[in-house]
């Protein structure tokens, strides 16, 4: 897994992650100080949480 930054610049949080790229706001902070090992471990805990935030999400209704 790369350790190239995920934002996306949407930047949207719910409970502490962002809807965007997975990671949470301390991460987010942290990130230009990370070194590629801590970056790698990020971005495959924030693949984790979006995919769990797409199982749990409630799609929108289509107007009738």
């Amino acid at each position: 897994m790369s350790s190239k930054n995920p934002c996306i610049s949407v930047c949207k949080f719910t409970d502490d992650t962002c809807i965007a790229c997975g990671r949470t706001k301390p991460e987010c902070k942290a990130w230009k100080k990370m070194d590629k090992d801590e970056r790698r471990d990020v971005n495959e805990q924030a693949k984790l949480r979006l995919k769990d935030m797409k199982g749990t999400a409630k799609r929108k209704k289509k107007k009738a």
